[in-house]
């Protein structure tokens, strides 16, 4: 065997058990902030299961493409600063969306005592 094939930079059993680990653990606690209304303040829940979402974005990242910030390995480091580039955008524009939606979309049942007012 070449010493390039073994020294491939692929996981062993025990990266993907802690990759599996990790990957279930940040999906958990997003479940759990939201079904037991643990956060008060819709904000702060949604920056927090967003920073959740982005760690468990970089956790397949690493564990699961093997993506490194090694030294001798640039075009990973530039790789992996384009993810978290376009993972900011991504989080930040769906944040941006949501909470716009959220501001402009009116209920039902407010249209009905806007339109009883005005009467």
């Amino acid at each position: 065997m070449s010493n390039h094939v073994k020294d491939a930079g692929h996981g062993s059993l025990h990266s993907y058990l802690v990759g599996f680990a990790l990957s279930v653990i940040l999906t958990l606690i997003p479940f759990w902030l939201v079904l037991g209304d643990v956060i008060d303040n819709k904000v702060w829940a949604v920056v927090f299961i967003f920073t959740l979402g982005g760690a468990q974005m970089l956790v397949h990242i690493h564990y699961f493409l093997h993506v490194s910030l090694k030294v001798d390995e640039g075009w990973q480091v530039m790789s992996m600063v384009l993810t978290i580039l376009l993972l900011v955008i991504v989080l930040a524009g769906s944040i941006w969306v949501m909470f716009n939606l959220d501001e402009n979309m009116m209920p039902a049942h407010d249209r009905i005592e806007r339109a009883r007012a005005l009467q």
